[in-house]
C-alpha cells in the first residue's frame, strides 16, 4: 500500500533538481487510485477477521461436543403430541365428555408438568449410563408452555362459568367440543296475577319473547335445550334450568336457573297493563303490545313494537342491536351497542354509550333527542323527518326546533331545519339548510362549511376562514390574506349566521323554498302515558301533511334546487 499522500506527484525530485520526463500529473487519477488501494486493503482485513471468527466458532463447537456429547431427541415431545391426539379423538367421537374433561383439566393441569419432569429425570438417569455423553433436545418446551397456559385458562373458566360453552349472543357453541344437543318442551305454565302487577323475568341463558294477552293470567311456553353426552345427563340439565313462577304480593317472578350446559327460550304472554322487567343474561329480547312499558337488561338484541309507556334498555356487555317502533312514551338506552333503529316514538329519546361498527337510524321522533357517544353529542328538539348516523356521516332531514351537533371526523348534513342550528366538527364537512329565517352557528376546525339559505332569508352573516376562500351567491367583499373575513346583511337581518372554517372554504348559497313547519300526524292509537309536552290538544287538530307515495324509498334525497347565480369568489 503506497504511503505517498494523494496530493503529491510520485517520484518528485529534490528541490532544485530537474524532473525526469514523466507523464503529466493528474491529481484526480492519483486520488482515485489511492482510494481503491485503501478499499482493497480494508476488504482483505475484514475477510481475515471473518475467517478467524469462524475458526474460533468451529473450535468452540468441537470442544462443546467433546465435553457434552452429541444432541439426541427427547421422548417427552412425542409423548405429549400422542396424548393430545388421543384425547381429541375420544372427545370428538363422544367417548369423553368434553365439558367434564375441561373441568378436570382446569383443576389438574399441573400433573402435566409433573409428568414431563419425571420423564426428563428418567432420560437423565439413562444418559448417565452411556459411555459417550449426550445432550437432550428441548424443542418440546414451547408445547409444554402452551399447554400450561391452556390449563390456567381452563382453571379460570371453571370459576367464571366457562365462556367457551356460550358465545354470549344466543348461538350454540357446545358442539365444537363434541356435546350433542337435546331439546324438550317444558309443560306450559299459567297463573293469574294481580291487576297492574309487576312482572319480573330472569333468564340467564336463552331468548325471551313477550306479548300482551287479553286476560289476567301470565302464560309461559318454555323450550329447553341441553348439551350432554347422554339422555340421563340431559334430563338433569332440563330439571336444573326449568322455568318456574313465584308470586309475592303484586310481584310475579318468572325465573330460570343458570347452567353452563343448558338454556331456555321463553315465550311469555302477560296481562296488558303489567309493568314488565327483563334480565336476560345471554339471549335476545322481543316484546309487543305491552301497555305499561318495559325495562330490559340484556346481553343480546332487543326488538320492541307497539309499547304504551316508557322503555328502558341496558346493555352491560358486548355490542348488540336495538330497534323500537310505535312507542307511546320515552325511550332510554345505555351501554355499548351496534345498530339502533327507532321510529314513531312519541316521547323523548335518550342514548348514552358508544356505537361500534353500527348505524343509527331514527324516523318520526315526537320528543327531544339526546344522543351521546365518545365521538358525537347530538340534541334535536323534534324529528318529523329522519336521522342517520354512521362512522363517517351524520344526516338529518327535516327537524323542528334547535339542532345542536358536536362531533369530529364526520360529515354533517342538516337539511330542512325549522329552528336554529349549532354545529361543530373537524376533519369533515358541514352543510346546513335552514327552512326559514333561523340562526346558524357552524364551526369546522378542518374542512368546508356550506350554508344554503331559502329565498325569504333574513340574516346577518359573518364568515371567516383560515387557509381557505369565501364563496357567496350574494354580493360580498372580503379581506385578503390567509385569514379571510366577510360580513354582510340579507334582508332585514333578523337571524344571525356565523360560519367559521379552518383549512377549508366557506360557501354561502341561495336555495329553494321549503314548506311551512310540518304539523304532527294524528296518533294511530290512544296516547297513553305520554309526557306532558306532547299532550297539547291543539297539535292533534292540525291536519296532517299530504302523504308522499315515495316517502321512505330514498329518505336522504333532497328537493331539486334552482340553479344559483354564479358565485362571487374572493
Amino acid at each position: 500500500m503506497s504511503s505517498s499522500p494523494p496530493n503529491m506527484p510520485p517520484n518528485t525530485p529534490p528541490a532544485g533538481g530537474t524532473p525526469p520526463p514523466y507523464p503529466p500529473y493528474d491529481p484526480k487519477t492519483q486520488w482515485r487510485a489511492y482510494k481503491e488501494q485503501q478499499k482493497a486493503a480494508w476488504q482483505a482485513q475484514r475477510e481475515a477477521w471473518k475467517a478467524q471468527q469462524q475458526a474460533q466458532r468451529y473450535a468452540w463447537k468441537a470442544n462443546r461436543v467433546a465435553a457434552y456429547g452429541p444432541r439426541v431427541p427427547s421422548v417427552v415431545g412425542p409423548i405429549i403430541l400422542i396424548a393430545i391426539g388421543v384425547i381429541a379423538l375420544l372427545m370428538f367421537t363422544g367417548r369423553i365428555d368434553a365439558g367434564r374433561f375441561w373441568n378436570w383439566y382446569g383443576n389438574w393441569w399441573p400433573l402435566l408438568l409433573i409428568g414431563a419432569g419425571l420423564a426428563m429425570l428418567a432420560e437423565w438417569a439413562i444418559d448417565l449410563k452411556r459411555d459417550t455423553p449426550v445432550r437432550r433436545s428441548g424443542s418440546f418446551v414451547g408445547t409444554l408452555i402452551l399447554l400450561a397456559i391452556v390449563g390456567i385458562c381452563a382453571s379460570v373458566s371453571n370459576h367464571a362459568r366457562p365462556w367457551f360453552h356460550w358465545n354470549g349472543d344466543g348461538d350454540q357453541f357446545f358442539n365444537s367440543f363434541g356435546l350433542p344437543e337435546h331439546n324438550m318442551e317444558q309443560q306450559s305454565l299459567s297463573q293469574q296475577v294481580p291487576a297492574n302487577a309487576a312482572i319480573e323475568i330472569e333468564n340467564p341463558r336463552g331468548d325471551v319473547s313477550i306479548t300482551a294477552g287479553s286476560g289476567p293470567n301470565i302464560t309461559v311456553q318454555a323450550h329447553e335445550v341441553a348439551y350432554a353426552s347422554n339422555d340421563a345427563e340431559a334430563n338433569k340439565i332440563f330439571d336444573a334450568v326449568a322455568a318456574h313462577l313465584t308470586t309475592s304480593g303484586s310481584v310475579v317472578l318468572l325465573k330460570s336457573e343458570s347452567n353452563s350446559y343448558g338454556m331456555v327460550n321463553m315465550t311469555v304472554s302477560v296481562p296488558k297493563n303489567s309493568n314488565v322487567t327483563v334480565n336476560a343474561g345471554k339471549g335476545d329480547v322481543s316484546a309487543s303490545g305491552l301497555g305499561a312499558g318495559i325495562s330490559a337488561t340484556v346481553r343480546g338484541d332487543v326488538q320492541l313494537n307497539t309499547i304504551a309507556g316508557s322503555v328502558e334498555a341496558h346493555f352491560p356487555h358486548g355490542r348488540h342491536d336495538f330497534s323500537a317502533h310505535d312507542i307511546q312514551g320515552d325511550v332510554s338506552i345505555d351501554g355499548v351497542m351496534s345498530d339502533i333503529t327507532l321510529s314513531e316514538i312519541k316521547g323523548k329519546v335518550t342514548q348514552s354509550g358508544d356505537i361500534i361498527f353500527g348505524d343509527v337510524h331514527m324516523e318520526s321522533i315526537h320528543g327531544p333527542i339526546h344522543l351521546h357517544t365518545s365521538v358525537t353529542d347530538l340534541e334535536v328538539a323534534e324529528l318529523p323527518g329522519d336521522l342517520t348516523l354512521d362512522s363517517g356521516d351524520l344526516r338529518i332531514n327535516q327537524a323542528k326546533g334547535t339542532v345542536h351537533v358536536k362531533t369530529h371526523s364526520k360529515d354533517v348534513d342538516l337539511n330542512q331545519i325549522y329552528g336554529d342550528s349549532v354545529v361543530e366538527t373537524s376533519n369533515g364537512r358541514i352543510s346546513v339548510e335552514p327552512a326559514g329565517a333561523y340562526g346558524v352557528d357552524a364551526t369546522n376546525k378542518k374542512g368546508d362549511v356550506e350554508v344554503t339559505l331559502p329565498p325569504n332569508a333574513s340574516a346577518t352573516v359573518s364568515a371567516r376562514t383560515h387557509n381557505g376562500d369565501i364563496e357567496s351567491d350574494y354580493p360580498i367583499s372580503t379581506t385578503d390574506g390567509a385569514n379571510k373575513q366577510a360580513t354582510f346583511t340579507i334582508g332585514s337581518g333578523s337571524s344571525r349566521i356565523v360560519l367559521n372554517a379552518s383549512n377549508g372554504d366557506v360557501h354561502i348559497k341561495k336555495g329553494p323554498g321549503f314548506p311551512s313547519v310540518p304539523a304532527p300526524a294524528t296518533p294511530k292509537v290512544p296516547m297513553l302515558n305520554v309526557p306532558p309536552y306532547h299532550r297539547d290538544p291543539d297539535l292533534l287538530n292540525v291536519p296532517p301533511l299530504p302523504k308522499n307515495p315515495d316517502f321512505g324509498k330514498a329518505p336522504h334525497l333532497k328537493e331539486p334546487k334552482v340553479p344559483p347565480a354564479p358565485p362571487v369568489k374572493q
